[in-house]
């Protein structure tokens, strides 16, 4: 969502197209509607303006615990969900979440189709996006990180030879997993969400998988038949997601830097970081 990470973009014409397409699909956890605002422009004043008056509306792909997941109640709730609220909040607006596939975000395609203001899942800045979308000033350092059944023996790629691992469609992980097949011998299978991906090596249908370290290590705390036994440091940076080319899309990033400069400055960046993640977040 390491992220990162989640992924592979189309390019901004694919993106465009599939746009179309977005009218029949995508879920909003609160029953969200496409909204009455444009979203095309800011202000006369150079404010970012709302799909929906009063409402920050934020596209995510469920579930991806700890940074968007639904808790016993039916509430998404998350690391990148509090950071975001901070954002409405000095919008003057409350956030509604919208589910919806993780590459329609990362393409663009959900901002061309107005499904929502900005995209907030744990998603890798790297340039194959950014030819697609606008991102924030990174937020959040991650790593890939490697899930084993304990006792398993398995402590790096290479101990999967002739064996099977389970990477998340569209991520980095996945990406850094192909990289590396042909030197280490194992079978890719892919999933199309992270819970499925994880629950494999539970089940036993894969040996191994690989995703961002934040998800992963959180996956092992709750499973303790599973551990995470090695991290590949890739340099990742998350980052929040806008509309490419928009005076819109480019007054939201603003104002989301501004917040994020503010948070690490006084503090609440660090207590929501602290919440999620039991440590202080890192220098």
């Amino acid at each position: 969502m390491s992220f990162t990470s989640r992924r592979r973009v189309a390019m901004t014409a694919a993106a465009a197209l599939s746009a179309l397409a977005l009218a029949a699909c995508g879920s909003s956890d609160s029953g969200s509607s496409s909204g009455s605002g444009s979203g095309s422009s800011a202000a006369a004043d150079g404010a970012p303006t709302l799909l929906k008056s009063g409402v920050l509306q934020v596209c995510t792909h469920l579930s991806y615990k700890p940074f968007q997941f639904k808790d016993d109640s039916g509430k998404v709730v998350g690391f990148d969900v509090d950071v975001m609220d901070l954002v409405a909040k000095k919008l003057g607006a409350t956030q509604e979440i919208v589910d919806i596939d993780f590459a329609q975000i990362t393409s663009g395609a959900v901002f061309a189709a107005k499904k929502c203001d900005a995209g907030a899942a744990a998603t890798t800045i790297n340039d194959k996006r950014k030819q697609a979308i606008l991102f924030s000033d990174p937020y959040f350092d991650a790593t890939q990180a490697l899930l084993v059944k304990k006792d398993s023996g398995i402590t790096d790629l290479s101990g999967l030879k002739g064996k099977k691992i389970g990477v998340q469609t569209d991520t980095t992980g996945a990406d850094y997993t192909e990289k590396n097949k042909d030197a280490n011998g194992y079978e890719v299978v892919v999933f199309d969400d992270l819970p499925t991906q994880l629950a494999g090596v539970l089940s036993g249908r894969v040996d191994a998988a690989i995703n961002d370290n934040g998800v992963v290590f959180d996956y092992a705390k709750d499973n303790p038949t599973t551990e995470v036994t090695k991290e590949f440091n890739t340099g990742e940076q998350y980052g929040f997601m806008f509309k490419k080319d928009d005076a819109n899309g480019t007054a939201l990033a603003k104002v989301t830097n501004e917040v994020l400069t503010a948070a690490k400055a006084d503090g609440s960046y660090n207590d929501i970081y602290k919440k999620w993640f039991g440590v202080d977040a890192p220098k």
